[in-house]
């Protein structure tokens, strides 16, 4: 099951990211210091997808199988096995495949963001960055994604096909994507930050107090429509590939 997991996982992932990467790329844009249009407006979305496509199978297949994996350790027994506290473990899970997962997303990340809007920072401030943003958006995302499921199905009384699945997936993420944005804009601002700067040092809350002061509210969402259309149907074709495949495979 999870040699599947990992396949399933890997495919998924290769799918949403080079189907949507214009998306990610406009996205980062728009946070980016140097404002949308310096940072290079819509000329070169495809610039840095070499490094996405190099990361985004392992990435997955990493996150994925240790989610599988974590998920049906914890509930094999003891006080995390009951019904009512599967939302935890979902957490607990999502939160290992993250701290997993990022291991392998970071360098083609930082790779990825900086040909996207161009300049340089610590990889371990961005580890320490992306863990902080990508953890609390998994700890929404996938307990959402495992309730609706289980919603779903006990509504219609069988197992949802990989297309349900899929919508709520895309629901699960547009859902945490808003919620995390100040936190993705951070992260952003971070990655592309000049080594030695105040920024670069990583420090989330004095970034976002940064863009409070000079930007406002906006600037603390800014992205926020392209990032929930990116992972909203990025969440539909990955969880919804994810889904299908492993079936298919089993």
């Amino acid at each position: 099951p999870h040699s599947r997991s990992l396949q399933a996982g890997g495919c998924a992932g290769m799918c949403v990211d080079l189907t949507l990467f214009p998306l990610d790329t406009i996205k980062t844009r728009l946070q980016s210091q140097q404002g949308f249009y310096k940072a290079g407006g819509f000329r070169g979305i495809y610039a840095g997808v070499p490094s996405a496509a190099v990361g985004s199978f392992p990435n997955a297949a990493a996150f994925f199988v240790t989610y599988e994996c974590t998920k049906s350790l914890l509930g094999a027994g003891g006080a995390l096995a009951a019904p009512h506290v599967a939302p935890v473990t979902n957490m607990l899970a999502a939160s290992l495949g993250e701290i997993v997962a990022c291991l392998i997303r970071v360098p083609t990340e930082v790779v990825k963001q900086r040909t996207q809007a161009c300049p340089s920072s610590a990889t371990y401030n961005i580890l320490l960055t992306t863990l902080r943003e990508e953890i609390p958006f998994s700890l929404v995302q996938f307990p959402l994604w495992e309730y609706l499921k289980m919603l779903w199905s006990q509504r219609q009384g069988h197992t949802l096909h990989s297309w349900q699945s899929a919508v709520c997936g895309a629901f699960a993420g547009a859902v945490a994507a808003f919620a995390t944005t100040p936190l993705d804009v951070a992260k952003t601002r971070i990655m592309l930050a000049k080594a030695g700067s105040a920024t670069a040092s990583g420090n989330i809350p004095l970034v976002l107090l940064d863009v409070w002061r000079s930007r406002g509210l906006p600037g603390l969402f800014a992205g926020s429509m392209p990032r929930m259309a990116f992972i909203s149907m990025g969440g539909f074709i990955f969880l919804g590939a994810y889904e299908k495949i492993r079936r298919t495979l089993l």
